[in-house]
């Protein structure tokens, strides 16, 4: 019993740490959305600043399992953080289209990491039968941090550097947590690979579906806050519709999981994450 509750505890504080990354995520991504605007960056320009985020993210999503591997899952983790918080605190003090988008980037690479290390954990400490359930749990949280965070757009006044400093607290409490855990990180052993032509042969639909939907989704994200903006909607509004887009996707997070729990699906987070950047998806089921 005493295991058990101890194996809970420490689930917990990484899914409540990612939660914290993910609140952090919903305001940042909503926030450069709208700055990008009121910096009256050139369309173009823009645009790569919006999507070096997703690159990064995708980048991350093809290198970070060596990393982790290298290095363990702690010491990865707040290696990931710590360039996520450098970053975030960098472009305030670096106002231009050029440093954004190599920081946005960094900041894609080191959320991706952070979410492939806390995944690849919870994938490793997770009992088989509770595996679905636990994951069904962790994209709840997660997706209802990133909905909540939408909401920190109304008051937020994001032409100063405030919101930027408060995100940067938020992934540095994330760090606190997951570096000062007494989990034990997962053992780590060699990982085999899986070549993505096998996996877009074993399962064409799901590949074409997340790339489609990681398409949809990242230019709905990055470039929606900022057409409302333009078309003088308050930004109480903004984040109100950003959080019902939210929630919309976090609908049949429980259902899939529970599914998974029940049929013994075999999932691969790291392929669906360089398919589908927002927000992070967990596996692609076959």
């Amino acid at each position: 019993m005493g295991s058990s509750g101890s194996m809970r505890a420490q689930i917990g504080t990484l899914i409540i740490a990612t939660s914290g990354v993910q609140l952090a995520n919903g305001f940042f991504n909503t926030l450069i959305s709208l700055r990008v605007a009121v910096e009256n960056f050139e369309a173009t320009m823009a645009g790569l600043v919006l999507s070096s985020y997703f690159a990064g993210f995708t980048l991350a999503a093809l290198r970070c399992g060596p990393i982790i591997e290298r290095v363990g899952h702690i010491r990865a983790y707040a290696a990931f953080a710590g360039m996520v918080v450098a970053a975030t605190a960098a472009m305030p003090l670096l106002l231009g289209p050029l440093s954004w988008l190599v920081l946005r980037a960094v900041v894609g690479f080191g959320c991706a990491g952070l979410f492939i290390t806390t995944e690849s954990w919870l994938n490793a400490k997770a009992q088989p039968a509770e595996r679905g359930r636990i994951f069904s749990i962790y994209m709840v949280g997660t997706f209802l941090a990133l909905a909540l965070g939408q909401l920190l757009i109304g008051p937020a006044k994001i032409e100063t550097t405030g919101p930027f400093n408060a995100i940067v607290a938020l992934f540095a409490v994330a760090l606190v947590m997951v570096s000062t855990t007494r989990a034990e990180p997962p053992r780590l052993t060699a990982a085999a690979t899986l070549p993505y032509g096998d996996l877009a042969r074993a399962a064409p639909v799901a590949v074409v579906g997340g790339a489609l939907s990681g398409l949809i989704s990242s230019s709905f994200y990055a470039l929606v806050p900022a057409w409302m903006q333009d078309e003088g909607i308050a930004r109480e509004t903004i984040a109100t519709s950003m959080l019902v887009a939210v929630l919309g996707g976090l609908a049949f997070q429980v259902p899939i999981g529970s599914r998974t729990a029940s049929t013994g699906v075999s999932c691969w987070p790291r392929s669906a994450l360089a398919l589908r950047a927002p927000p992070p998806l967990w596996s692609f089921c076959t």
